[in-house]
């Protein structure tokens, strides 16, 4: 019988110094979310963490261990002992049960993770395969498309032996990086920016805007199940969830504001009161489920305007996804069915005719603002590096009032990867040459600095006038596809 479950971590592979709290955290992530099944027992060895089962049946476990953030992959496994004899003996009883099920041909596959082994990876495959064709009556290989592939998996701590395995959540422990406030509507997108978040190591507190009696109980019964959906992929299977009265707020907007621009001031109000609550509840930013041109307050002009009235990081999981693609992760968590219910929330019941999409901040605010760029974009992925902690990110943040784009802040390392190989860039970008971020790296990077302390080092030395001189020194490089991508350089005094 199949005793053991053996599971591999992902991202956290690519911690270093701080690699022991990431896996301290998984593992009681995961000893919490089976905790009603009493009998098994738990073993950490390094990057694998492995389940003694003790006879217990799988199924439950497995639906729970795929709502685990930070497990990659795990399967169900048989245990025996280093030695080639009783690796070819075990081998031979999975084989028999998957042809038993129906299965035709076959393939072995072996990672010899203890170097100390006697044989190399493909003689142990080879050696495998072998015994099994000698002891198997008319069994069958296919090297290419296989029914299934046997693999050997060789430790220190033994030799495990599978034919399949689940992928997990990915992404990062839950709550190993800090908190956040979710603005969630009941809408499609903001729960799935939700999940995005916690997958990515972040605690969520929600906030609802709720418009009663334009809003009805129902609409807050769908945020409510919505929220139910999600609190198994968290830390302690527990969401907060803030419901802020917004009716009496809203009527004043749409009783002194311009009619094109009350979207505009409803989501500043909004931002508002999610800065607030974040204050008081310590978290770090804001997320919410933005996706850039998708409506009137999500084109970059209006996330320009509405993102001036904060301070705190606004974290879009989703700025650049396709509407599918979003869909498709709404399915794949079972939220998309009650995200679609027919109840209106405080966003849609004042919706005006035709909605400003380009709102002026000098009209918003009263001020002037002549920006010719709208938002900063930049490739930051949340907990990869010291300066992408929630904690950095928000005292980095608070130099600038213009909207930042991370569109990759929650996704997975290895998605990130596939994407660079997709359109070409990977090969280049992993060149050895060091930037500007690598050559002064310290030793240990604060991984949760301080704006006050962040200011009293700043005013240390002139920083504006190396700013001034950095500006005035710029050079400007037009790079062009339809002339061979030919560098053309022009004068830095054309910039400003």
């Amino acid at each position: 019988m199949e005793d053991h479950i053996l599971i591999r971590y992902g991202e956290l592979s690519l911690k270093k110094t701080n690699r022991k709290q990431f896996v301290q955290r998984i593992t009681n992530n995961i000893k919490r979310a089976l905790k009603e099944f009493k009998e098994l027992e738990y073993e950490s060895r390094g990057m694998r963490f492995y389940i003694h089962l003790n006879n217990t049946p799988t199924e439950e476990i497995i639906a729970k261990l795929k709502k685990v953030a930070g497990i990659y992959s795990f399967s169900i496994v048989n245990k025996t002992n280093c030695n080639i004899e009783d690796i070819c003996l075990l081998a031979k009883q999975v084989v028999e049960k998957e042809l038993a099920e129906g299965a035709k041909t076959f393939k072995v596959e072996t990672n010899r993770a203890d170097k100390n082994f006697p044989m190399t990876s493909l003689e142990i495959s080879k050696e495998v395969a072998r015994y099994l064709f000698k002891n198997i009556p008319n069994l069958k290989a296919d090297v290419h498309t296989p029914d299934f592939t046997l693999d050997l998996d060789v430790r220190v701590e033994g030799a495990f032996i599978f034919t399949k395995s689940h992928f997990g959540m990915g992404g990062l422990p839950a709550g190993s990086l800090g908190r956040a406030t979710l603005m969630i509507s009941g809408g499609i997108d903001s729960v799935v920016a939700g999940y995005m978040t916690i997958k990515k190591g972040i605690s969520v507190d929600a906030i609802h805007y709720a418009s009663p009696p334009y809003t009805s109980d129902l609409a807050l019964q769908k945020v409510i199940d919505l929220l139910e959906e999600l609190t198994p992929y968290t830390e302690f299977q527990s969401i907060n969830l803030y419901v802020v009265p917004f009716t009496n707020l809203q009527k004043a907007i749409y009783q002194h504001v311009r009619e094109d621009y009350g979207i505009t001031i409803m989501r500043r109000m909004m931002y508002r009161l999610g800065e607030r609550l974040s204050k008081e509840r310590g978290n770090l930013a804001i997320v919410n489920g933005e996706n850039i041109g998708q409506v009137a307050s999500q084109t970059l002009e209006s996330m320009n305007t509405i993102n001036a009235v904060v301070n705190i990081p606004v974290i879009r999981p989703l700025a650049t996804f396709d509407k599918a693609d979003i869909t498709k992760v709404s399915q794949e968590i079972g939220t998309y069915e009650v995200s679609i219910r027919p109840y209106e929330d405080c966003c849609t019941v004042f919706v005006p005719k035709h909605p400003q999409i380009k709102p002026l901040i000098r009209i918003a605010e009263r001020v002037a603002n002549n920006q010719k760029s709208l938002v900063l974009i930049n490739g930051e992925n949340l907990g990869q590096v010291a300066s992408q902690t929630l904690e950095s990110v928000k005292v980095i943040n608070q130099v600038t009032t213009m909207p930042v784009i991370r569109p990759l802040a929650t996704l997975d390392k290895s998605d990130i990867i596939t994407k660079a190989r997709l359109f070409g860039t990977y090969d280049i970008s992993i060149r050895p040459y060091e930037d500007c971020c690598t050559v002064f790296v310290p030793k240990h990077p604060q991984i949760k600095p301080r704006l006050d302390t962040a200011i009293e080092l700043e005013n240390k030395f002139d920083f504006e006038s190396l700013i001034d001189e950095a500006i005035q020194n710029i050079e400007h490089i037009v790079i062009r596809a339809d002339i061979g991508y030919q560098v053309i350089k022009t004068e830095s005094d054309d910039l400003f």
